[in-house]
C-alpha cells in the first residue's frame, strides 16, 4: 500500500469480445463437452462389459440359468410387442420326439 489505497473489488461491465475470439471460445467449449461425453460413454461401456462378464460367469455355473433367461426374454418381448414369437426347438429334442413317434404300437402289445 505505498499510496494508501486498498482495492476491495473490481467490477467489469460491457466487455466486447471480437467475433473471431467468440467462435474460438465456443469451439473450445464444444470440444471440452465432447471430450467429457466420450469419457462418460467409455465408462458406461466399461461397466456394461463387467456386468456381461459377471452374467456369463453366473450362467456358466448354472446351465438352467441360460434357459430361464431365454424364457424371460421371450416373455418380455411378448409383453412389449403384441406379436407372434417363433423359436427354434433344438435338433436333439426333435430327434428324440421322432424316435418316440416311430415306435410301432403293435410291437409293444405283443411283448
Amino acid at each position: 500500500d505505498p499510496w494508501g489505497v486498498q482495492i476491495e473489488r473490481v467490477e467489469v461491465k460491457d466487455v466486447r469480445v471480437p467475433e473471431q475470439l467468440q467462435r474460438a471460445m465456443a469451439a473450445e467449449a464444444e470440444a471440452a463437452r465432447e471430450a467429457r461425453a466420450k469419457v462418460i460413454a467409455a465408462e458406461g461401456e466399461h461397466k456394461a462389459s463387467r456386468a456381461l462378464r459377471h452374467a456369463a460367469e453366473v450362467i456358466s455355473d448354472s446351465p438352467a440359468a441360460l434357459q430361464l433367461r431365454y424364457l424371460q426374454t421371450l416373455n418380455s418381448i411378448s409383453a412389449e410387442h403384441n406379436s407372434t414369437i417363433i423359436f427354434p426347438v433344438p435338433i436333439d429334442i426333435m430327434s428324440h420326439l421322432m424316435n418316440v413317434n416311430n415306435v410301432n404300437p403293435m410291437t409293444n402289445m405283443n411283448a
